[in-house]
């Protein structure tokens, strides 16, 4: 039986996070997992993003056959 319990390493030391399954000799496999940094989240500038309504005036134009089903998905239609 497999049992995952999450702790901490460092200087050397296996510090667990939760009591074990059992107290008697066991044998072990520990994995390391890759730490990750924490993503910086850049601060919006003012202006970077288009508002709403800001497109309102110009012109898009969606083709004519836009809702008719796709070429190749015609043998599921």
């Amino acid at each position: 039986m497999y049992t995952t319990v999450n702790g901490i390493y460092e200087n050397g030391v296996l510090i667990l996070n939760e009591t074990p399954p059992t107290t008697k000799k066991t044998k072990v496999i520990v994995t390391f997992l890759e730490e990750i940094e924490p993503e910086i989240i850049k601060q919006r500038l003012p202006g970077s993003l288009k508002r709403f309504g800001e497109s309102e005036g110009k012109e898009y134009r969606l083709p004519d056959d836009f809702n008719e089903p796709l070429e190749d998905l015609k043998d599921y239609m």
